[in-house]
């Protein structure tokens, strides 16, 4: 038998003026967008909603693809899950958020935002993440191909390394003490 439990009410929150706090990543130190770029564009959106920006929670060097790992997201969360008086986490792009291989994960973390009453924004995406059918569809198609991107970038990376290894050359840190390559002639 199956206990039918009363579904938690659920926050549409109008994109106007209040408090934010803002959550950026990268997953190296040569990734084309930093923090600090990502930073730029949250903060004009904020400012073009009237919203002010509390806090800057910030992985730097971290993968998207779990929530393991990633400090920063993980205390943001929570956060939001305790008394806060912020409500709204704006976010680079739903890259940014995460590049799960579920994306059912990607989904459920900002439910559990939703149903403790904080919206999360995507600052430049094309759409308003407002509950809409448009906005539902395409957050779904993006969520795939984050997911998709990062599986298809592991398999060049991985073809990659064995290409350098067939050629003779040390894949990852310096090679050890008399097994560097040199060029004699």
């Amino acid at each position: 038998m199956v206990e039918l439990r009363e579904e938690p009410e659920i926050t549409s929150l109008p994109l106007a003026t209040g408090r934010a706090v803002a959550y950026v990543r990268m997953s190296t130190e040569r990734q084309e967008y930093s923090t600090r770029n990502q930073l730029d564009v949250i903060e004009a959106y904020a400012t073009a909603r009237n919203l002010t920006l509390d806090a800057v929670y910030e992985d730097a060097g971290k993968s998207g693809l779990t929530k393991r790992g990633r400090p920063a997201l993980c205390r943001l969360l929570d956060a939001v899950q305790q008394p806060h008086n912020f409500a709204f986490i704006l976010v680079y792009d739903m890259t940014r958020w995460g590049r799960f291989q579920d994306i059912d994960e990607s989904a459920y973390y900002e439910y559990l935002c939703r149903i403790h009453g904080v919206n999360v924004a995507y600052c430049a995406e094309p759409f308003e993440n407002d509950g809409s059918p448009y906005a539902s569809i395409f957050k779904a198609i993006k969520r795939i191909s984050a997911a998709d991107y990062s599986r298809e970038l592991s398999a060049k990376v991985f073809r990659g390394q064995c290409r350098i290894i067939r050629l003779g050359y040390k894949c990852g840190g310096p090679a050890g003490y008399g097994l560097r390559r040199v060029l004699l002639n």
